[in-house]
């Protein structure tokens, strides 16, 4: 057995799709159930059912599975490892980040990680925080920046900044000559909300018990892809919706306003979280100073 087949399975365990599985693989449909059958075959067990819009995990596949996620950590930390007596702030730095953080932070972050750390290039990803915590168990990303709670044996997390939410208005709405907006009164305007599987959309519900009971009065509100879909949306006049505070600056226009909640301020904790076995401490330590130095600007402060 090899490290790719162990890969593969991993992968195929996550996804449940043979083809998604090959695309974040980068191969073809074909060589990796090839892999995954040879791999059955070597260890005369069946780790996949397979059906014909569905993939199961048999009993002992799950024991498998955790055993190779085991096997690619420790694979990983080897050459973490071989890594660890060369400058630690030469070898490129894999972060992630969840969508309605990156767009934001990542900019300011490259530029000022370029400042400190010329000689670290970056590798940076943006997805949900389901498939970041993933990658970061398995060593494809180093690093990632996500919002409380983060839960994960052998993972240290540290908060970074606590950000408020803010009211993302028509300028033609009635409240946007508001100085504040309760929570409670969103059940009276048109939201517009990211769709399920978002995480932004869960920390709303779960900042404020009162704005979760308010959306939940509405049954159902509208969705969009993304905060920016989102954005223009509202500037259109279709409805109104809830926005961290790192995406005031670039919703400010003619046809936008933002207002903020009244106190109790529903908003995230965002937190950087890394394996307890990296062993490139100096540059999470410079990972952590640049975005402590970011989340002091006025991009993260309250306005």
């Amino acid at each position: 057995m090899t490290l790719t087949q162990m890969r593969y399975i991993v992968t195929l365990a996550a996804t449940q799709h043979f083809g998604r599985a090959a695309q974040q693989c980068f191969v073809s449909q074909p060589t990796l159930s090839v892999a995954i059958k040879k791999l059955e075959d070597e260890l005369q067990v069946i780790i996949f059912e397979r059906g014909k819009s569905s993939v199961k995990i048999t009993d002992i596949g799950k024991k498998i599975i955790a055993q190779a996620q085991l096997t690619i950590q420790q694979a990983q930390r080897m050459k973490e490892l071989a890594l660890y007596d060369k400058d630690q702030l030469s070898s490129p730095l894999k972060i992630g980040a969840i969508h309605t953080i990156g767009p934001y932070l990542f900019p300011q972050l490259v530029h000022s990680l370029r400042l400190s750390t010329p000689k670290m290039p970056l590798y940076i990803e943006e997805n949900f925080t389901a498939k970041l915590r993933v990658k970061l168990v398995s060593g494809a990303l180093d690093a990632i920046i996500v919002a409380l709670p983060f839960d994960e044996p052998d993972v240290v997390t540290t908060g970074l900044y606590r950000e408020d939410f803010h009211m993302l208005l028509n300028s033609a709405h009635p409240w946007s000559d508001k100085n504040q907006i309760a929570t409670t009164d969103l059940a009276k305007t048109e939201l517009l909300l990211l769709g399920e599987g978002h995480c932004f959309r869960d920390q709303i519900l779960e900042s404020s018990e009162s704005l979760a009971q308010a959306l939940n009065a509405k049954q159902q509100s509208r969705e969009g892809s993304s905060l920016e879909t989102i954005r223009m949306m509202v500037a259109s006049g279709l409805g109104s919706s809830v926005i961290p505070n790192c995406a005031v600056r670039s919703s400010t226009s003619e046809e936008l306003v933002t207002v903020p909640f009244s106190d109790p301020k529903p908003g995230r904790t965002v937190a950087l979280a890394w394996r307890a076995s990296f062993p490139r401490t100096k540059a999470i330590d410079c990972l952590l100073r640049a975005l402590k130095d970011i989340s002091e600007q006025e991009l993260f402060n309250e306005r």
